[in-house]
């Protein structure tokens, strides 16, 4: 692993980071910071992988765009978060399961005053999802359901009694986008982290409420029609975004980029 923007000094020489360093390279905002920017105190960070032409999937999965290193700075981010956040779809498509415990975050998820694991949070509009899954009947922490306060009565009531608990963002049958940070902030999930799908990044960009973007971008070409990592309807103005930082392993561009507010 090696840095090549900022140019300052790499935390180290050796060929992989550890993780000390790569949390480092990837720390949340202070609570300071928090407390003053973001909706209601939240920082939503989105992070999605990407072949050079675009694609975020290959067979409909997007393990195949990865790498070890990928996969090593995916499972940090999980370890920063509060809570990810990724759509119904994506549940289904990837197999989502509850996140687990890992013992090299224990301490510095205790000294944050964080869960042993984050919470996952699925966004769904008509909360068709297995209720047996893992996910829902086996997770370190409840898993929340986030919707519209006029979601149908018996979908939310068959999500309870499967364990998950429910967040309601917006009064509509629907959540709104721009309501899911604040939610999910009021319930102390400030760290926030969505891994997708497109349509839900997209609707998250739409509404404004972005505030990073983590990009691995993956030395190959697949073809084909996937989506990009966004999807929806377009924006009426391009919104402008800084470049943070860019790490490189084995081809593959590791990219952080901040939200421009203006």
């Amino acid at each position: 692993m090696r840095r090549l923007f900022p140019s300052r000094a790499a935390p180290s020489s050796a060929p992989q980071w550890s993780l000390e360093e790569i949390a480092g390279e990837y720390a949340y905002p202070s609570p300071e910071e928090l407390g003053d920017g973001g909706e209601e105190g939240a920082w939503l960070r989105g992070n999605m992988v990407a072949s050079l032409d675009g694609a975020i999937h290959h067979g409909g999965r997007s393990r195949p765009l990865s790498s070890e290193a990928d996969m090593w700075i995916f499972g940090v981010l999980r370890g920063l978060a509060d809570v990810v956040v990724v759509g119904a779809e994506t549940v289904r498509q990837e197999g989502y399961g509850p996140a687990r415990a890992r013992e090299a975050f224990a301490d510095r998820r205790a000294a944050s005053g964080q869960a042993p694991v984050p919470v996952i949070a699925v966004v769904t509009a008509r909360l068709e999802l297995d209720w047996s899954l893992p996910l829902f009947a086996e997770p370190v922490v409840p898993t929340l359901v986030v919707t519209g306060e006029g979601a149908p009565a018996d979908r939310v009531e068959a999500a309870r009694r499967a364990g998950a608990e429910v967040v309601f963002a917006g009064e509509g049958a629907v959540a709104d986008p721009a309501r899911v940070p604040g939610a999910l902030a009021a319930r102390g999930l400030r760290r926030q982290l969505t891994e997708g799908g497109p349509t839900l990044l997209g609707q998250f960009a739409a509404a404004g409420v972005l505030d990073e973007l983590c990009l691995s971008l993956a030395p190959r070409i697949t073809v084909g029609d996937a989506p990009r990592i966004t999807r929806g309807a377009g924006l009426s103005v391009p919104e402008d975004f800084s470049l943070e930082g860019v790490l490189e392993e084995a081809g593959f561009l590791f990219t952080r980029y901040r939200r421009i507010r203006q």
